[in-house]
């Protein structure tokens, strides 16, 4: 490892990850398979010294494929164990990935506060509601003065007539 290198970002480390743990998981395949033909002619070579009557020699045969078969069942944990990793590491970068936007999010969150400056804001609703209720105010005396004046003119027509 090369001290002087720059540490590599998320992606790349993860990039990285994913390739060596495919290249573990195809090795670990590539020794199942090899180990699943090395069974199957271990059986044939049983099936063989058991018709030719040598106990001993099928017995130890039985041994080695037992042993085999173990050692398959293992290689296949390892291999899920792999996946399993690859799997948690891409989950990883992917929180990683929420953190960094949700990083944005606040941040954007944060410029806007400082340009709305909540406490201008509440001061601008608060005058404006101010306002409102006088211009309310004003309407309904404006409203009064009009139907008053209109109900004297409509008192003095009738009291012509």
């Amino acid at each position: 490892m090369n001290i002087f290198s720059k540490k590599p970002n998320p992606k790349e480390a993860l990039r990285e990850s994913k390739r060596e743990m495919a290249h573990a998981t195809r090795g670990t395949e590539k020794e199942i398979g090899t180990l699943q033909l090395e069974e199957k002619k271990l059986v044939a070579e049983i099936k063989r010294t058991s018709k030719t009557g040598n106990e001993a020699a099928t017995k130890t045969l039985a041994r080695q494929l037992v042993r085999l078969r173990q050692q398959i069942a293992k290689l296949q944990s390892s291999r899920a164990q792999i996946r399993d990793i690859a799997t948690h590491t891409q989950a990883m970068h992917a929180q990683s990935s929420v953190v960094v936007g949700m990083k944005g999010a606040t941040k954007a969150m944060s410029a806007m506060n400082k340009q709305m400056a909540p406490e201008k804001q509440a001061k601008v609703i608060r005058e404006f509601q101010n306002q409102s209720a006088q211009m309310d105010m004003t309407t309904e005396m404006m409203s009064d003065a009009i139907d008053d004046a209109l109900d004297d003119d409509e008192g003095k027509m009738r009291a012509r007539t």
